[in-house]
């Protein structure tokens, strides 16, 4: 048992496969959708856990809706308890991640689901809000943190 984690024991799924496309999947046009996103985000780790957030039940492919026309994209991420106090680094490590991995015109709003967590509209404002979100990405020990958690493939 990990000592101050509010979730010592969560509930782990196995890790899924790869999704792969079938050729009726594949596109003929160099858009996105809501797989290719999934697949950027879905190895982050949790930053309690070795796990990722796929293996956790955080983010799902279905979590992911994408208007390629409005060049949007929303993710719905639901933290393992009511009072994560993690939820703001996960939605902090998926903007970094899709920050990476998607072109500039893409609009991403993260979300925590909806009566996922007792703080809900104060968490959904800090992950949204552009000026908190570039002052937390400063801040070394959090940009650290977020790195370990984008980068760490092998989990």
């Amino acid at each position: 048992m990990t000592l101050g984690l509010l979730n010592a024991n969560p509930v782990v799924q196995a890790k899924k496969e790869r999704l792969a496309r079938t050729q009726d999947q594949h596109r003929d046009y160099d858009g996105l959708d809501t797989l290719d996103v999934y697949e950027y985000v879905r190895d982050i780790r949790d930053p309690e856990h070795p796990y990722s957030l796929e293996q956790l039940s955080v983010l799902s492919e279905d979590s992911i809706t994408l208007d390629d026309k409005l060049n949007r994209i929303l993710i719905t991420f639901t933290p393992t308890i009511q009072h994560c106090r993690m939820a703001t680094i996960i939605g902090l490590c998926l903007r970094a991640k899709l920050k990476e991995c998607l072109p500039l015109h893409y609009k991403v709003d993260i979300r925590v689901s909806p009566g996922s967590h007792a703080d809900e509209d104060s968490v959904n404002k800090q992950l949204n809000d552009k000026e908190r979100v570039v002052a937390a990405l400063e801040n070394p020990n959090l940009r650290q943190l977020v790195d370990e958690c984008i980068c760490s493939n092998e989990i």
